[in-house]
């Protein structure tokens, strides 16, 4: 299962988002979003790890406060299946 975690604080790593849902199972990935112009981090990640795992820690941490700030966890979902998306441009 891939779970969407958003709202992270933006001192949140790969490491501690690894850590924060260890608790619940295995990890088979945990990877905090990047801005690739500056490196910052974009407020949200993804975590892979077993379905019943996975449901479990979306449970448990969805809505739990870290550093201030509430977390939106959930099953992601695939980007063909996101809906439309806002733009700023305007294309011709």
């Amino acid at each position: 299962m891939n779970i969407y975690v958003g709202n992270l604080p933006f001192s949140v790593d790969d490491d501690e988002l690894r850590n924060l849902f260890a608790q619940f199972g295995a990890i088979q990935s945990a990877k905090v979003i990047m801005d690739r112009d500056t490196g910052r981090s974009r407020g949200f990640g993804f975590v892979e790890m077993d379905n019943a795992e996975g449901q479990a820690a979306i449970d448990a941490l969805n809505g739990h406060n870290l550093g201030g700030r509430d977390l939106r966890v959930n099953e992601a979902q695939p980007r063909e299946n996101r809906g439309p998306r806002g733009g700023g441009r305007n294309r011709w």
